[in-house]
């Protein structure tokens, strides 16, 4: 670990001081795929929508291969004021949405972590530990995905999308290559600048400020004889928000053998009420819980930008810049969760799909349970840094020598109070006798009764008298990523051709730290029904969160509580300071060397008489990958409660490294011809590589805890990562044609065709981690069977809580089975536990691993190259605008296609391989633009895709329902120098929802509300 951290250390010091010894600029590589554009100074720059569509046009036409562009519509003003929701517009992108918000993009299939995106043509480092406002509670982050979010559109002047491959492009961009283009002085002469002003209100608010500010600005300048010039910008904005939400934790899905189901769900009497009961060899779907939430989300975010350019002679251009962007995002959020403890009285399955989905269950607790209320907050800051150097210089008539040097980092943290990305805090009232939640209107509608009697202050109200704490928990993850890249290229430009040769050697490192902890606070029992109030009085209050839900179903939530979770976890982790904080740590590491050499040759020419032009490349990379991992080492698994069980740390550390390498060979070839003045026809073939995120590249393995019993179909996984994974390579064909008929009107139609090797599949193997051993096998002569024989003889339910009861009560007697079979019947009312005495097990026993359990069998998943697949799809555009009268519209539509698909009928127990991401898209804006005003109402579509697979307990896939969305965007010119703005995004308040396996299967339901945004700008 040392030996590599101090490789590190030395690698970028040689690297960076060689770049010192040169002045270096933002010189994008990009701009060399281009035909250059000589500067004139007389030309007048048109701005307003209809110039920017116009630009892009051109960008798209005089591109080789498939490259298609968004141009700002004047100085600090870019279309959209999300730099994702912009490229959403472009045929082939599609965006994730965070809280609203465009974040990360998909391009032809390919996901955020297969699309390279540059700033100024410099490959930019990716770190993110959390997203906030999203569904689950942390990440740990690793990928290679870059989140649009963090930087301010006002500051960027282009965004290039790269569709197909160019040997002078930095390698990594499997779906595209995005480049971000911001504003250099020289190339305006002359001092302008602008300063906007916005006013934000998010409609979701519920206790943020309601009116939330936007500020930017703008200014560059250079001298009279136009060889030094500067520019600065800076942004400033604020979002505050409210999210209410509904999420299922996961669903239980298991094969029915003779149309029954497991006995774990029924009453051993047979008075369970079964509805459209599962076929025989049929899978079945019981979910774990019903779970509604409200957060609050605040999203703060500041970027700036210098440049510097010097031109001390007419053939030598000198430009240093730094960038930064500090995104900074915090969500409050407050849960109210029914678990369900099994066995249930009614289950009514949804039978006419692969999977009967249990879409009505209804529990008669044996006494009280809990309602949970767990807190959370959640906080992160993402920061990003670079600095850039560039000199570009004329030696002779038409050759230019280019040399350009960054060192960029980016990082993520925790940034709660308490230092943490996620604080938790479990509470509950154990006061819920009756609890049902119904599914057939898509929605969880839940309802339950309660009595508090002898468990909260007993007035027959839910209050915060009821409330006791469980567990208490933190999670701690910061990451940096660090990149160091030099470019230097000859350009030979001669007739009617040119010849691009050059090298570029790229070292980046990712390092992760991570610090897990919980702690048992009045556990899952309830050791203290009114602990809350004893030790955090007056922190926690009620309110009411169904109240909360406008559009989304929702069921009985009228009283739920809220807390700052972390105010509330210092007072009761400091009143069960006796309990273990259990702490879990580890720290990764991973280095990766790209070193090429790359050569690129175009000529325009004439083909059966035709204008026609041939850009041709090769590049070749070498790629070197070390990790090195220090990680905890657990000891054992303890078993909690019924379903829930805690890895333990033995606070021993080891060292885990691994490393990896390869080479390829990317060739691209593009051929355009003009068939006639105003149709262009195009081919190309490239050949290009997506690398794997760097979260499995790392060293480490993981043990998880059981999500139940494994003698009750309880799974346990574990996870190891893979240093030597290889990249996805993929050969690419496109075809198109382009029919420009107007100055800014055309009509587009492409076919591309990727056929990939490398997909990550997932490896299981089943074999034992860490020596940990399994108390809840149901081994003969063991505690755990011992409890099934008696559960068999005494009839009654094969639940988990009786299971557990038997285990613990096993262990208090020191192992003697009568002496436990006694004390369980004794308690026995009416042929089962009343919950109060369940409750009473819980809080005074866990049961920890003995020396005659089983060793405990884990299905180690790791990431392998194993699976090959097509994807394809139609591109179609058509921009079109009505002569002089100032309207137009701009329409696309995506149609992508892929050969491998995910089966919902698969077996729950084993992974599946599935393209993720997949989904056609369509775009509309119609614009208007004339007498100063200028407005624009666009409507954006993305069918349902598959977003991920074996994520959750069966291992089956997690699908983002269809969605679409209108933003309206309208600004009027009071001056030349004056424009007053109104936007409105998701205008008619579109809500989100992800289902598991099927549709009936509801996972997550976002209700996401309108924003509005009313803006002045001046330029000078």
């Amino acid at each position: 670990m040392k030996e590599l951290e101090q490789k590190n250390r030395l690698r970028r010091t040689a690297l960076m001081a060689g770049a010192s010894m040169i002045v270096m600029g933002a010189f994008s590589p990009m701009a060399m795929a281009q035909d250059d554009e000589a500067a004139d100074d007389d030309v007048i720059v048109i701005t307003g929508i209809r110039g920017a569509l116009d630009r892009a046009m051109d960008v798209k036409r005089n591109s080789n291969g498939v490259v298609d562009a968004i141009s700002a519509e004047d100085i600090g003003k870019f279309p959209d004021t999300n730099l994702a929701e912009s490229l959403q517009r472009i045929t082939g992108v599609s965006i994730n949405r965070v809280n609203g918000e465009g974040s990360e993009i998909t391009v032809r299939g390919f996901g955020p972590g297969f699309n390279l995106v540059t700033l100024n043509g410099r490959t930019l480092p990716t770190a993110e530990v959390s997203a906030i406002g999203q569904r689950g509670n942390y990440g740990a982050g690793g990928g290679r995905n870059f989140d649009f979010s963090n930087l301010a559109s006002e500051g960027v002047s282009a965004l290039e999308v790269y569709k197909t491959g160019q040997s002078i492009l930095p390698s990594g961009g499997l779906g595209a290559t995005v480049n971000i283009a911001t504003r250099r002085p020289l190339d305006t002469p002359g001092a302008e600048g602008t300063v906007a002003i916005k006013a934000m209100m998010d409609t979701s608010n519920e206790n943020g400020d309601d009116i939330t500010p936007e500020i930017s600005g703008l200014y560059s300048w250079t001298d009279d004889s136009e060889r030094f010039g500067v520019s600065l910008f800076g942004a400033y904005s604020r979002r505050d928000s409210g999210a209410p939400t509904m999420q299922v934790n996961d669903w239980i899905v298991q094969r029915s053998e003779d149309g029954t189901i497991g006995s774990g769900y029924v009453r051993g009497d047979g008075s369970t009420q079964i509805t459209n009961a599962p076929a025989a060899g049929q899978l079945y779907a019981i979910p774990q819980d019903s779970r509604y939430d409200f957060s609050d989300i605040t999203r703060e975010r500041i970027n700036g930008q210098a440049v510097v350019q010097f031109r001390p002679m007419d053939t030598l251009t000198l430009t240093g810049d730094y960038t930064f962007a500090r995104n900074e995002s915090d969500e409050q959020r407050y849960e109210q969760t029914n678990w369900f403890a099994t066995p249930f009285d009614q289950i009514i399955f949804d039978n006419d799909g692969p999977v009967a989905t249990a879409v009505f269950l209804q529990e008669n607790n044996d006494g009280t349970k809990d309602i949970g209320f767990e807190q959370t907050y959640r906080a992160t800051k993402d920061e990003l840094d670079s600095l850039g150097f560039n000199a570009e210089w004329e030696i002779t008539e038409g050759g230019t020598l280019v040399l350009d040097a960054h060192t960029s980092t980016a990082e993520s943290g925790g940034n709660d109070p308490l230092g943490n990305t996620a604080t938790f805090v479990a509470i509950g009232a154990p006061v819920n006798v009756q609890h049902s939640v119904d599914f057939r209107s898509g929605y969880p509608i839940q309802d339950y009764t309660i009595d508090d009697s002898g468990k909260g202050n007993g007035n027959g109200m839910l209050d915060a008298g009821d409330l006791g704490s469980q567990v208490g928990r933190t999670s701690a993850s910061n990451m940096k990523h660090e990149v160091d890249e030099i470019d230097l290229r000859y350009v030979w430009e001669f007739d009617n051709s040119s010849l691009t040769v050059g090298g570029n050697y790229r070292d980046t490192t990712m390092t992760r730290n991570t610090r897990t902890t919980q702690q048992d606070l009045g556990s899952w029992g309830f050791a203290n029904p009114q602990d809350v109030e004893q030790f955090a009085p007056g922190v926690v209050e009620s309110y009411c969160l169904s109240c909360l839900f406008d559009d989304l179903p929702v069921g009985k939530a009228e009283t739920a509580f809220r807390a700052d979770a972390t105010e509330l976890y210092p007072l009761l982790s400091a009143a069960y300071s006796q309990n273990s904080l259990n702490p879990s740590t580890s720290y990764d590491v991973v280095e990766e060397t790209i070193a090429a050499l790359f050569a690129q040759f175009q000529m325009e020419g004439e083909f059966l008489g035709r204008p026609a032009r041939l850009n041709a490349g090769i590049r070749y990379e070498e790629t070197e990958v070390n990790s090195a991992t220090e990680q905890s080492v657990p000891s054992g698994i303890l078993w909690l409660a019924d379903n829930d069980f805690l890895v333990q740390q033995s606070g021993d550390l080891q060292d885990v490294s691994g490393e990896g390498e390869y080479d390829h060979l990317l060739p691209n070839i593009d051929f355009q011809v003009d068939v006639t003045e105003n149709l262009v026809a195009r081919g190309s073939y490239s050949k290009t590589i997506g690398r794997v995120g760097y979260g499995s590249l790392f060293a480490s393995t993981t043990a998880n805890a059981p999500n139940r019993p494994t003698v009750l179909g309880g799974q346990v996984t574990g996870s190891s990562q893979n240093p030597g994974l290889l990249p996805l390579e993929s050969d690419n064909f496109d075809l198109s044609l382009e029919y420009y008929y107007g100055d800014t009107s055309y009509v587009s139609v492409g076919y591309f065709d990727k056929n990939v090797r490398n997909f990550i599949g997932t490896g299981v193997v089943d074999r034992n981690l860490f020596g940990l051993r399994d108390q809840t096998s149901g081994a003969a002569g063991t505690r755990s069977g011992d409890a099934l024989d008696i559960i068999g003889d005494l009839g009654v339910d094969a639940s988990e809580a009786n299971l557990f009861t038997l285990v613990a009560l096993i262990d208090a007697n020191g192992g003697n089975r009568a002496a436990a079979q006694a004390e369980f019947e004794a308690n026995l009312v009416n042929g089962a536990l009343p919950q109060s005495y369940v409750d009473q097990i819980l809080t005074a026993y866990d049961v920890s691993p003995a020396s005659d359990d089983p060793l405990l069998t884990f299905a180690v998943q790791q990431p392998i190259n194993n699976r090959e697949g097509n994807i394809n799809g139609w591109e179609l555009a058509w921009q079109h605008f009505f002569g002089d009268t100032g309207f137009g519209f701009a329409a696309n539509y995506t149609i992508v296609d892929g050969d491998v698909d995910l089966d919902p009928a698969s077996d729950p127990n084993e992974n599946q391989f599935a393209l993720v991401g997949l989904s056609d898209t369509a775009n509309f804006t119609a614009i208007y633009e004339n007498y100063g005003f200028s407005a624009r109402l666009a409507y954006n579509w993305r069918d349902t895709f598959l977003s991920a697979t074996n994520q959750t307990g069966d291992r089956s896939g997690v699908y983002v329902e269809d969605y679409g969305q209108f933003d309206l965007n309208v600004s009027y010119d009071v001056t030349d120098q004056f424009v007053v703005s109104f936007e409105a995004i998701n205008m008619t308040g579109e809500d989100q929802r992800t289902y598991h396996r099927v549709p009936e299967q509801f996972y997550y339901g976002y209700e996401l509300s309108p924003r509005y945004n009313i803006g002045a700008r001046y330029r000078f």
